[in-house]
C-alpha cells in the first residue's frame, strides 16, 4: 500500500463521509448510533453534520466533534 494511502486511513472524517455518532449529543437531540453526512469541516476538531431520514429530509445538522464520528463504508477495506 503506497504511504499516501496509508496516511490518508489515518486522517478523521473528511467532506461528505457517511458518520455514525459514537456519542450522544443531547443538546442536538442527537443519540450514539445516528448516522450522517459531512457538510462542512468547521475547524480541524469539529465538522458539521447533515442527518437526514430514509427520504432524504434532513432533520438536524450540528457541529460535531471529529473524536466523536466514526466513518462508515460500504466496500470492503483493508484494516
Amino acid at each position: 500500500m503506497m504511504q499516501a494511502e496509508k496516511d490518508a486511513k489515518n486522517e478523521g472524517p473528511s467532506l461528505l463521509d457517511v458518520v455514525a455518532l459514537l456519542t450522544d449529543l443531547p443538546g442536538q437531540r442527537l443519540a450514539r448510533g445516528q448516522v450522517g453526512t459531512i457538510v462542512e469541516q468547521l475547524d480541524d476538531n469539529t465538522s458539521l453534520v447533515e442527518f437526514s431520514d430514509d427520504q432524504g429530509h434532513a432533520y438536524a445538522v450540528a457541529p460535531c466533534p471529529r473524536d466523536d464520528l466514526l466513518i462508515l463504508h460500504y466496500v470492503p477495506e483493508e484494516a
